[in-house]
């Protein structure tokens, strides 16, 4: 426990809560949206954006930042013209982004540093000014979640029924998808482009063994995100490996427990209604 005396330590356990926060809003919407693959595609065609930032000289999370929008821009445009289905468009950006950033790395002379964080995330490099940008956006995020709950809960669950309901679906869709690929983008450098999907669908999978309702699905998944991933941030500050991986390990190991344990609780149930 000595090590909660250390200013880094402080400092990712401030991050793990805010990318709880942020995990349990966008996770939970994505998961019931039925577009989990959104996730891995912002992630991984945000890599061209890394790219090309590292071949430009500039900040390699601002063109990620640009690369990650245009992504979910075109992701939701392609998806409501029905030019090509919303799992085909992930596919497409996913790959292109994955080849362009590829490209660009290596076109870019030298070494590039902190390309290692990007890709497999170290939340114990967090600083003071990415905790308040990463707290600005959690705080918009949440205000937007509150004030238009019931909007996205009907876009999320049943689009045509949000429609007759007279909901702008489109324009819920449009600022969600905008707020995923912040979030996404603010969130790979302290979880990495290869685990951050796990991330934000693994609390949400375990969290609908328990219930369907979306606010509490919301909450539950938080819960176990923060719990997770602050088990997985001790682990590996004892055995020094990646904290990434280790929260990642740690959530499979939560699902699988929570499943065992649904499962054992069904058959019971099932077995006093037989006997009734």
């Amino acid at each position: 426990m000595d090590i909660l005396q250390y200013t880094f330590f402080q400092k990712a356990l401030i991050g793990i809560l805010l990318i709880s926060i942020v995990a349990a809003i966008i996770g939970s919407y994505i998961v019931t949206r039925r577009m989990v693959f959104i996730a891995g595609g912002l992630t991984h065609a945000s890599f061209g954006g890394l790219g090309i930032g590292y071949y430009a000289g500039i900040s390699p999370t601002l063109s990620a930042l640009i690369f990650a929008i245009i992504t979910a821009l075109g992701i939701e445009f392609s998806s409501r013209t029905r030019r090509i289905r919303e799992d085909s468009a992930i596919a497409l950006f996913w790959a292109v982004g994955m080849a362009v950033g590829i490209i660009f790395i290596f076109l870019t002379p030298g070494y590039t540093p902190g390309l290692s964080e990007f890709l497999f995330g170290n939340i114990l490099t967090i600083t003071i000014s990415d905790i308040t940008l990463f707290a600005i956006y959690a705080l918009v995020l949440l205000i937007y979640t509150i004030l238009q709950y019931r909007p996205i809960l009907y876009t999320a669950f049943d689009t045509d029924f949000a429609r007759i309901k007279g909901i702008n679906t489109h324009r819920i869709n449009i600022i969600m998808m905008l707020l995923i690929a912040v979030g996404v983008v603010l969130s790979i450098r302290l979880i990495g482009i290869m685990l951050l999907m796990s991330v934000l669908t693994l609390p949400q999978i375990i969290a609908e063994l328990f219930t369907t309702r979306f606010k509490y699905i919301m909450l539950l998944s938080g819960i176990i995100s923060l719990l997770g991933s602050i088990i997985g941030l001790f682990i590996s500050a004892i055995i020094a490996v990646p904290t990434g991986a280790c929260i990642v390990v740690v959530l499979v190991l939560m699902y699988a427990i929570a499943k065992g344990a649904h499962t054992i609780h069904t058959r019971h149930i099932k077995a006093v209604n037989a006997r009734q």
